[in-house]
């Protein structure tokens, strides 16, 4: 037979007292929140981009265009600095694939 143990709030969360265990569970579960909003935000960018990339394709256009694309890359870089433009390249990749 194999015993089950159950880890402490602290010990789940790396902190040394109960306290420090609660506002981290409470701040974790804020994040889990968050997150979940950021990916339907990203499934919605995702969705909105396809319609863009087929009006433009119909219309003869490109799928990509790469004036807009470094907007967003500045846009990214503008607010959160270098890592900011790896973000958008992720999101960019996403919602139009590898170029």
């Amino acid at each position: 037979m194999s015993s089950t143990t159950t880890a402490t709030p602290a010990e789940q969360t790396g902190a040394h007292t109960d306290e420090a265990a609660a506002l981290i569970g409470g701040a974790r579960e804020r994040i889990d929140a968050l997150d979940d909003r950021i990916i339907g935000l990203v499934q919605e960018r995702m969705a909105v981009s396809a319609v863009i990339q087929e009006a433009r394709i119909i219309s003869g256009g490109r799928r990509v265009n790469l004036s807009r694309e470094t907007a967003v890359l500045s846009h990214y870089r503008d607010a959160l600095g270098k890592p900011g433009t790896a973000l958008a390249m992720t999101l960019l990749e996403l919602c139009r694939g590898r170029v």
